[in-house]
């Protein structure tokens, strides 16, 4: 098959994304539920976090340089400072106070001594230090996690535990966030059915739609699903009509080739999308089509769920991201030896589904996993990512590097 008009990958992706942009409003989100949303302005800090200085560890809080030149001085005990009980009152020189880790540092101490390295006396009220301290030891400063002014979380961010906890921690119970982006899923096709249904000789259970379903909300989108449509075009661009009176992104897929039951061409014309590009010099997801109605977009994938899965994640989510108010950021790229050997066409990209494994030596390579296919979605069932093969390479052999793109269900 001819590569001719084609675009390789990265081509049509840069492409793509000179032509979104953010799309959607603002709104406020509870603190509680605003994990998976996006952060619509950055979130800057208004003081500092901690607010004061606090003990590290339990021990006894005293003057570090009083300490360096009195090492067997015998400190008197004078007061006790807890988390959420701070002492008041000034600690003079040559005496110490017993503090605990959280515990604001009181006026006048610069280090704590760890517990285990004291010998406290109760008897006489007094403790002596067998470690030597520097100003600082063991004591938090003001504004270690956050200074004023700082930004703690940047615009655009997808808010998780770590963002919502840092949020919580400055002390903000709303967040302002992005409006979700929606999304309609149609998927199209004589010979599949839903899933549940009993199908007709010739005919197979619809997987792409429930995939896309997974991937999309996985992203933090609003997912709205549509019938199946027949291989009939009028059907198809009354389908698309609907689907875009009450969403921003429509995604489908099959109808996407030039064969005589393909219609995604025929529809786009009808609508009057301007076509972003169409057909990528990549497998699997050669027949791909991307159609822009104003700030609307239309994203025409593969049938075949494998290649329905790679141009989702490569092309259509990092476009999505964008619109809803991210940024699309980079591709994860990680250099890594294969355990293989594969032939392919120079002038397309290929994008081979592996595991990563030990070799006899101990030393990690990548394995194909699964049968080959575009249509052979168990392939992607157990798979840590997939491996990279560039436009213009001819093949792989054992013991190349190439790049490893991980799954991020594969991750911590």
């Amino acid at each position: 098959m001819s590569h001719e008009g084609t675009l390789p990958p990265e081509t049509a992706r840069a492409r793509l994304l000179q032509t979104v942009g953010k799309i959607v409003r603002t709104e406020s989100c509870a603190l509680t539920a605003a994990a998976g949303r996006r952060l619509d302005a950055a979130l800057v800090a208004s003081a500092n976090l901690p607010a004061t200085a606090n003990a590290a560890v339990d021990g006894y809080a005293v003057h570090a340089d009083f300490l360096a030149a009195n090492p067997t001085h015998a400190f008197t005990i004078v007061g006790r400072a807890a988390a959420g009980h701070p002492f008041s009152g000034r600690i003079a020189k040559g005496e110490a106070i017993r503090i605990f880790t959280g515990a604001i540092m009181p006026d006048g101490p610069d280090a704590v001594a760890m517990h285990e390295q004291c010998r406290a006396d109760e008897t006489a009220g007094t403790v002596q230090i067998d470690t030597a301290l520097t100003p600082g030891s063991n004591s938090r400063p003001a504004g270690e996690n956050i200074r004023v002014g700082e930004t703690i979380i940047a615009a655009g961010t997808r808010l998780g535990p770590a963002d919502i906890g840092i949020a919580a921690a400055a002390g903000h119970a709303t967040l302002s966030v992005c409006r979700r982006l929606v999304v309609g899923l149609v998927s199209m096709g004589d010979e599949i059915v839903e899933p549940g249904a009993v199908p007709a000789f010739g005919q197979s259970f619809d997987s792409n739609r429930p995939m896309l379903r997974a991937l999309v909300a996985a992203d933090g989108h609003e997912v709205r699903d549509f019938p199946i449509v027949p291989d009939d075009a009028e059907a198809l661009i009354a389908t698309y009509r609907k689907a875009f009176g009450s969403c921003d992104v429509v995604i489908s897929s099959g109808g996407a080739s030039d064969g005589d039951e393909d219609h995604t061409q025929t529809a786009l014309q009808a609508l009057g999308a301007e076509l972003v590009f169409w057909r990528l010099a990549m497998k699997p997801g050669r027949p791909m089509a991307v159609g822009s109605l104003g700030w609307k977009r239309l994203f025409c994938l593969p049938g075949n769920p494998v290649a329905a899965f790679v141009c989702y994640r490569l092309l259509a989510a990092p476009a999505l991201t964008v619109m809803a108010g991210g940024e699309a950021g980079t591709i994860l790229r990680i250099p890594v030896r294969a355990g293989f050997t594969h032939r392919k066409r120079v002038g397309r990209a290929e994008y081979l589904r592996v595991r990563l494994q030990a070799d006899d030596a101990g030393q990690i390579v990548m394995q194909l996993h699964g049968r080959r296919g575009a249509g052979v979605l168990s392939s992607l069932t157990g798979a840590d990512g997939l491996i990279e093969i560039p436009v213009e390479n001819a093949g792989v052999s054992e013991g190349d590097y190439l790049s490893f793109i991980p799954f991020r269900e594969a991750g911590l």
